[in-house]
Formats: C-alpha cells, sequence, structure tokens
C-alpha cells in the first residue's frame, strides 16, 4: 500500500473543495479513485452526492460502515502552498479532505483482505455542514437495504497531541441549532425617521438579551450557547431610515431537550421584545445537528483499538462544543465517533490558515483497519 497515493488524493481533493450538495465533482474524484484501484460495488448519488463502497467478504456477518464526508466550507483559503484551494471563497477548512483520504485509501488494504465473514461500507457522505447529508443517507432505501450492523467515523482534532485518540463516553458533540431572525419595519426619509420604523435598535436589545442567555462553561450540563452569526440592516442610500432587518444566531446545547428549552427562551425574548418597537418578525428554524451518542460497546472498541495500536488515549469527559450530523446515525444504529489529534499548533478547525496534517493519515486508517478486522474476526 502506498500511503503517498492517499495523500497525494488528499492534495487533490483539497485544491478542488465544493460545498454542501454540490460535490458533484468531489464524488467523481473518490469513484475514479476507487475503480483505479479495486473493483467493490459503488451506489453513487446516495442521500445526494453521497457514495457507498460495498466490499463483500461473506453474505453472513455484520456489516460494518465507515463514514466521511464530501463537503468544503465557504471560507477563503490564506494558505499559499501548492495544493491550495481553486475555488473561490471555498476551502477544506474542516479537515474532511483528510477524512475522505483516509476512508478511500483504506480499500487498498480491503482488497487484500480475507475475512471469513461480513462487509463492510466506506461512505461518502455530502453535506454534513448544513446538517442535512446524513438525514439524506438515512432516508435513502439502498442504504438502509445494507442493514448496517456498526457505524465509525473519525474527525481531527486541532490543539491534541499528534496521532492522540481522543474518546468520549456518550455525548461526543453538542446538539447544534441556527436560526434567521427577519424584522419587517418602514422605511422612511432619513431626515424624518419618526415616519418609519427602524429596526436597530431592536435588533441591539435583541443582542444583548440573547446574550444573557448563555453559559460559556463547556463543562456544565446547563451548557448554552447563542452566538450571532449574520446581520443585515435597510440599504446603502443615506436619505432612508432602514425599514428591515435580519440576524442570525447559532445555539448549542448538551442535549435536544435543553435544546429546546433554548428554543423557548428564543422565542420567548422575541414576542417579549419586537412588539415594543412596533416590528412583526418571523423566525425561520435550520441546520440541525443533534448530539452524537457513541454507543458504548463501540466506544470501548475504539478504545481497546488505540490501546492495540499502541496510540496515546485521551479521555475527554466533556462533550465537544461543534455539531456534527453524525448524531442522526448514532439515534439509529450503534455508532461511534473518535477524534485524533492533529497537533498541538494546528490553527483551529474552520480558520482561513488550517491544513489537515497528512501525518494523520496513516493513524486514522490503521485505527478504522484494526477495528474492522477485531469486528469481523470475533
Amino acid at each position: 500500500m502506498s500511503i503517498e497515493k492517499i495523500k497525494s488524493l488528499r492534495k487533490e481533493l483539497h485544491r478542488h473543495p465544493e460545498l454542501s450538495g454540490q460535490e458533484v465533482g468531489t464524488a467523481a474524484r473518490i469513484k475514479k479513485f476507487i475503480e483505479e484501484h479495486h473493483h467493490a460495488k459503488i451506489i453513487e448519488n446516495i442521500g445526494g452526492n453521497g457514495l457507498a463502497i460495498v466490499h463483500e467478504f461473506s453474505n453472513n456477518g455484520p456489516t460494518i460502515v465507515i463514514r466521511c464526508e464530501l463537503d468544503a466550507l465557504p471560507i477563503e483559503e490564506s494558505n499559499s502552498f501548492e495544493h491550495r484551494s481553486l475555488n473561490n471563497g471555498i476551502s477544506h477548512k474542516c479537515g474532511h479532505d483528510g477524512h475522505m483520504a483516509i476512508v478511500a485509501g483504506l480499500v487498498l488494504w480491503l482488497k487484500e483482505q480475507d475475512f471469513k465473514k461480513g462487509k463492510v461500507v466506506l461512505l461518502f457522505q455530502p453535506a454534513e455542514e448544513t446538517g442535512t447529508g446524513a438525514q439524506g443517507v438515512l432516508n435513502d432505501e439502498r442504504f438502509s437495504a445494507l442493514n448496517p450492523n456498526y457505524i465509525f467515523a473519525l474527525h481531527n482534532i486541532p490543539g491534541q497531541p499528534l496521532h492522540s485518540i481522543v474518546t468520549l463516553k456518550g455525548k461526543f458533540s453538542s446538539t447544534v441549532q441556527s436560526v434567521a431572525i427577519q424584522l419587517k419595519g418602514k422605511e422612511s426619509h432619513s431626515a424624518e425617521p419618526e415616519h418609519g420604523v427602524n429596526p436597530a435598535l431592536c435588533i441591539a436589545e435583541l443582542i444583548q438579551r440573547f446574550d444573557t442567555l448563555n453559559n460559556a462553561d463547556p463543562t456544565k450540563e446547563d451548557f448554552r450557547l447563542c452566538v450571532p452569526i449574520y446581520s443585515s440592516m435597510g440599504v446603502k442610500a443615506y436619505g432612508v431610515s432602514a425599514g428591515f432587518g435580519e440576524i442570525h444566531f447559532t445555539l448549542r446545547t448538551r442535549s435536544v431537550e435543553k435544546m429546546e428549552k433554548l428554543k423557548r427562551d428564543v422565542n420567548d425574548i422575541l414576542f417579549a421584545t419586537c412588539p415594543k418597537y412596533k416590528l412583526p418578525h418571523t423566525a425561520e428554524w435550520f441546520d440541525y445537528f443533534p448530539a452524537v451518542i457513541n454507543d458504548d460497546n463501540c466506544n470501548e472498541i475504539i478504545i481497546e483499538t488505540a490501546k492495540a495500536n499502541q496510540y496515546d488515549i485521551i479521555e475527554k469527559s466533556t462533550a465537544f462544543k461543534f455539531g456534527e450530523d453524525f448524531g442522526w446515525f448514532s439515534e439509529k444504529y450503534k455508532a461511534a465517533m473518535f477524534g485524533i489529534g492533529a497537533g498541538l499548533q494546528s490553527p483551529a478547525l474552520h480558520q482561513a490558515n488550517y491544513e489537515f496534517p497528512d501525518e494523520i493519515i496513516e493513524t486514522g486508517m490503521n485505527m478504522f483497519k484494526r477495528i474492522i478486522k477485531k469486528i469481523l474476526t470475533s
């Protein structure tokens, strides 16, 4: 197996990032790589632009799904290396290029194996960043027909030592939900604002009141974040007092139940504040990510695998604050996610200068290979 082939694939994927729901070229590059190195069954357009690579050893035995993500982010890359993004304003700043390379590289190992039972499905899922891709896959009858027994995934974790394996019992990630709030006022001449309804003061009060909902301590069970993401008001016409405003927030909590409570608190503030300023409002909720809940048995397999590979294990006690639509899989199947340390000096996820470290490609592959071997030989 040539690790250089897999690193080269990662750099090719990095050069050609695509946004959620638009990953046609990315899926084509993965398919081409698979076909060049293996003759496994390929299910295309699963859950959207997704791919499922099915390697069957036997009709009997468990089915193991190894999942990764196809999509990139709407972030302009600031790195200047040779394989930097060629698509303006789009780049792989969450490491999905590396995750894909790890999972695609497994075909080079799978074709050399001779397990007596089971099958392995390599799932390249679309639209993780919008929280819709996992749902799309789960709603695809072709995925259900595979009858998964286990689903595993990884995520690179900047700020943790290179090659370390980060595990969590129970919740791995947070529940996340976004909201777009629109305020409909009335334009007027800016010399006569008393004849209009300007949303500026209402927006200012909403930002302040939503901030009071926060408990930013991630170690607390009632952890919750309500973070302003985007705002817009009026037009650049300086004789016109603004008559329309829009503001978006992303909310994070430890559980689905606590998210429902936070959403009620947000709505209470909206219904108490907007009428004060004579502003009708609408609230559109979207980009929902349920918390990833690691199955105890799957998590134990991950820990045993890390020990067998002699990787340092970091058993985290508090769920990550980020969202992951892998949570949809963990609601329905025995599933677990683990982290791989991307280095203490690595830029954070979703930063313009982030770069997936090639050094951990082999780490991820070693983890998945031993997980598969443990299940199919037990």
